[in-house]
């Protein structure tokens, strides 16, 4: 590995104090921890984990650029598909993890300028000190709007409308597992003195081999199975009463998520916008994430009684939704304006970018027409609801849904881009 910016005295002090956390809980495990339990400690013990604490995670001071750090075309465009679904159900907007704030503050505005703003706004966040950034962000750019912002410290019980989650999905702690010739592994962490190191033990009976051995992958194959993302969209489902379940993440079908060539999986590591493979390096300070396997994620949905209703590449989702459009409200000849928003539309929309990549899929209850998003002919998955006449998806029984890869993005490579993982 290639070496990584050195953190300040203050974030190392940090880092050591987590790292201590996990050694105890492991010497008290007996030695041994899952790796779903390290990446969970890692990013979200209280005071000390990764989204947690307080340093700065997104945009150029951080670690990474999500797409509404990006540009504010990503939450104006995706107002559009929020609208339609508050105007079928008259309800509200449930955001998961809003990060900095910037994709509440471009939603609140673009859907006060569509005149479909929500009675109520409501964020799940953690995290106390990203609550704060994102109460002093809408507060400082719109603090007309601040009002329906409310925040929340578990989900509601029942909910109508829209729920969001971007960039959601990659942060839940995943296992790792090994396929061998005698059995199926859990790959975990041990101590080795100050520093952790692998180690892997057979799995038991219970969920996971269940899905493990469900998968029938070949002797060495390493990679993820992430439980606790399809436990949340089960949880949602639950509580959706009438709307849709938005996500927006970088994954793969399952097909494509454990395709031969990626035998060693996802996992993946940000520090100060360097992607490396080391979830032990620096705990605290920096991402750890695993792509999103959207098979398992839809038949989580439809086994708790949702509709898939879309599924298709965040390039097709954003022109199906009207991205050109709105990049078409500011005047070509405005060059110092224009120029900026259309090398942010690239990035958004690119192949090479995070135009494929990243997915977006929706599930719903109670929706009578086509999503937006996904009717505008553009690659993906368009399912109309019960009753239609025709319903495009991949797979009938609901515990067999398998989503196919959505189609390219029709537009020209672009640069290399540090969001795309």
């Amino acid at each position: 590995m290639a070496p990584l910016p050195e953190p300040s005295p203050d974030a190392l002090h940090h880092s050591r104090e987590l790292a201590r956390l996990i050694h105890r809980e492991i010497a008290a495990a007996g030695g041994w921890i899952a790796f779903s339990r390290y990446m969970e400690l890692a990013l979200y013990a209280p005071g000390l984990g990764y989204y947690s604490a307080g340093a700065a995670k997104f945009g150029a001071a951080g670690d990474f650029v999500t797409a509404p750090e990006l540009s504010p075309l990503f939450g104006r465009t995706l107002a559009r598909q929020v609208a339609q679904v508050l105007e079928l159900t008259g309800g509200e907007v449930l955001e998961l993890g809003a990060g900095s704030g910037r994709l509440a503050l471009d939603l609140l505005r673009e859907l006060e300028r569509l005149g479909t703003l929500p009675v109520r706004y409501h964020i799940l966040e953690v995290s106390a000190d990203l609550r704060e950034r994102q109460r002093a962000l809408i507060g400082e750019a719109a603090p007309h709007l601040l009002e329906r912002v409310a925040w929340l410290d578990t989900l509601p019980a029942s909910f109508t409308g829209i729920t969001l989650g971007n960039e959601v999905l990659d942060a839940m702690p995943a296992a790792l597992v090994r396929w061998r010739e005698d059995a199926v592994y859990e790959r975990g962490v041990a101590s080795a003195g100050d520093e952790f190191q692998w180690s892997e033990r057979p799995l038991a009976p219970g969920p996971l081999l269940d899905a493990a051995r469900a998968l029938k992958l070949p002797a060495g194959y390493l990679s993820e199975i992430n439980l606790a993302a399809a436990a949340l969209v089960a949880s949602l489902a639950r509580r959706l009463q009438s709307g849709a379940l938005l996500l927006i993440d970088y994954g793969f079908g399952e097909s494509e998520y454990y395709h031969p060539q990626r035998s060693q999986g996802t996992l993946m590591c940000h520090y100060r916008h360097h992607a490396h493979a080391d979830p032990f390096f620096l705990p605290g300070l920096q991402d750890i994430t695993a792509h999103a396997d959207f098979s398992r994620i839809a038949r989580a949905g439809t086994a708790g009684g949702l509709e898939l209703l879309g599924y298709a590449t965040q390039a097709a989702f954003l022109i199906n939704c009207g991205i050109t459009q709105l990049l078409s409200e500011t005047p070509v000849e405005d060059v110092s304006t224009y120029l900026p928003l259309t090398n942010q539309a690239q990035r958004l929309l690119s192949p090479a970018e995070m135009g494929e990549l990243f997915k977006v899929i929706a599930l719903g209850k109670g929706i009578d027409e086509p999503l937006v998003g996904f009717a505008g002919g553009i690659g993906g998955i368009a399912c109309r609801p019960p009753g239609s006449e025709s319903v495009s998806r991949a797979g009938t029984a609901k515990d067999k849904v398998q989503l196919p890869e959505p189609s390219a993005s029709p537009l020209p490579p672009g640069g290399a881009c540090d969001k795309t993982r």
